[in-house]
């Protein structure tokens, strides 16, 4: 049974085909997946999947840090509105990003805080997005946490120390393609970080792994994160699946 944690199967590349998709994605034993929102354009068809979908695609609702804008308080307004009339079961994709934007980064701090104060009223965990800004992330959540604060740092592709600075806030590492091109050293700092605190993810459609980077990410390959993790820790690959569907229930208890 797998868990994919962090995927946008609601937009408008698997239009098409979704539910050729999905049944591909079932074909491999991925059971549930969770929906992170990016903004208010995104809210209808989100929901709209889940509604489709109720026992596959489960929502979250966040604004994404690359949709935080002059207007990200009305933008906030409408989302919390939305997560506060749904039955949501994350708050995400949250974060900050200075991969695309570095002018921003105040006012995605702002938007990053007052998301983590849902998740912690709400008692949700968050899907946390931080590229290029790692360590500012890990430095918001670290100042917020009281233990209260759960979650996945999304597309972790980080150093040992962040890995470690995350594990140490009991909080989760989400792994995806990354894992599987030939510039990351991403198994060498897995193997030192061990996988107590791994979940799987694709970001679909998005980082496909290979041998499929360069197409249209999807769940059903998940099957080839989980082959490496497999390899990674010398685990039978039923064992590896297990332990990783074990995390994905403890950071997200209400998929069960």
């Amino acid at each position: 049974m797998i868990i994919d944690t962090h995927t946008h199967l609601y937009l408008e590349e698997f239009n098409t085909d979704r539910s050729e998709m999905i049944q591909r994605a079932r074909d491999k034993s991925v059971i549930k997946v969770l929906l992170p929102n990016i903004d208010s354009s995104s809210i209808d068809s989100l929901l709209q999947m889940s509604m489709d979908y109720p026992e596959f695609a489960y929502p979250m609702m966040g604004l994404h840090p690359c949709s935080v804008k002059e207007n990200y308080k009305a933008e906030l307004n409408k989302i919390e509105k939305m997560l506060n009339e749904n039955k949501c079961f994350g708050v995400g994709e949250i974060g900050l990003d200075m991969y695309w934007d570095k002018e921003s980064i105040e006012i995605q701090k702002d938007a990053f805080i007052t998301q983590l104060q849902w998740s912690k009223s709400a008692k949700l965990p968050v899907s946390i997005h931080s590229r290029e800004c790692t360590n500012m992330a890990i430095d918001i959540v670290e100042q917020m946490q009281d233990g209260a604060i759960t979650g996945v740092f999304h597309c972790f592709g980080g150093s040992l120390e962040e890995g470690l600075r995350i594990k140490s806030l009991g909080m989760y590492l989400g792994i995806g393609g990354v894992l599987t091109y030939k510039n990351s050293n991403l198994k060498n700092i897995l193997l030192e970080l061990g996988y107590e605190n791994l979940v799987l993810e694709t970001d679909a459609p998005y980082l496909s792994p290979v041998p499929m980077r360069g197409k249209r990410n999807e769940p059903s390959y998940l099957d080839y994160i989980l082959e490496s993790l497999s390899q990674i820790f010398s685990k039978d690959k039923q064992e590896m699946e297990e332990i990783l569907y074990l995390n994905s229930t403890r950071v997200f208890p209400d998929l069960v």
